[in-house]
């Protein structure tokens, strides 16, 4: 039966190094990275990018991430910051997704730019991977014990969450009463993600973009439910979520440049580079 909670929090510190304490916080994003990055590397060998493509990429790309994500977050809670080592203190938490997505988007941009690859080939080949990382990130909020929904009625508790493992549960007792592990809610849909991304790779091959695309949608779509149900959401003002707004403007906008790609001819690449318009050409030749 659903009934008031008292359990302690788990240990947010995994190792201790010494002196140095190494949160799981911490400790779950850097294996994510480095999972994802294997994947990446082994998908970029496949379609013939150079192997060291994507490890020389993730020295920039991931310290971008970090501090964009700790920024974006610090921005929309700025009052709650008294000095410099309070706002590059992440031991607790305190990255927003968007915000490093930003950073590590602009980052590949650039780098692809500077090494003349694509950049929809890589983007594509890593959307997966990102993926994965938000997926085992989630637990570093778990065990920080944040990220959390309100409190679950007692219909709700005996309906789903009875079925959830206890050692889940527990750590979702704040102030003696079960909450909603929205961190198991995105990774889990997170999990499907990946499924649907590979599915498309290994099975679709769609156009240049369309995989990355995909991913911003997944992810966004299903941001703008599980968000709703948190308790330490970003607000822009009122009652306007950060991440609900954000989420939609993403739907829209991938769904807007697909279309405009495709409708001009911008994505005439196939993921994994057959090109779609050599029939043509060759026919206007022959002509």
């Amino acid at each position: 039966m659903y009934q008031a909670c008292n359990y302690e929090p788990y240990d947010r510190v995994f190792i201790e190094l010494g002196p140095f304490p190494v949160y799981w916080y911490g400790f779950l994003i850097m294996l994510g990275a480095l999972i994802g990055l294997l994947i990446a590397i082994r998908e970029s060998k496949r379609l013939n990018l150079h192997k060291d493509f994507f490890i020389d990429l993730v020295v920039f790309a991931i310290p971008a991430a970090i501090v964009g994500a700790r920024l974006y977050y610090v921005i929309f809670q700025w009052d709650n910051y008294d000095s410099l080592i309070d706002i590059i203190d992440i031991r607790e938490g305190g990255l927003a997704i968007h915000g490093g997505l930003i950073a590590a988007i602009t980052v590949v941009y650039f780098y692809t730019k500077i090494k003349k690859v694509s950049f929809w080939k890589v983007v594509d080949i890593a959307a997966p991977s990102i993926l994965f990382g938000q997926m085992l990130g989630r637990w570093g909020n778990f065990m920080n014990q944040e990220a959390y929904g309100g409190p679950i009625t007692q219909t709700t508790y005996e309906n789903f969450h009875q079925y959830i493992p206890n050692w889940i549960m527990q750590n979702m007792c704040v102030d003696g009463v079960y909450h909603h592990p929205t961190f198991l809610y995105e990774s889990f849909w997170s999990l499907l993600g990946i499924a649907v991304l590979l599915y498309l790779r290994y099975k679709v091959n769609p156009r240049r973009g369309v995989i990355f695309f995909s991913y911003v949608i997944w992810y966004s779509f299903g941001r703008i439910f599980i968000e709703a149900l948190r308790t330490d959401s970003l607000y822009l003002f009122g009652e306007i979520r950060v991440a609900q707004l954000i989420s939609i403007i993403l739907i829209a906008g991938s769904l807007y440049v697909m279309y405009y790609r495709k409708k001009n001819g911008y994505a005439e690449v196939l993921y994994d580079g057959t090109p779609l318009n050599t029939g043509k050409k060759n026919k206007k030749k022959k002509k």
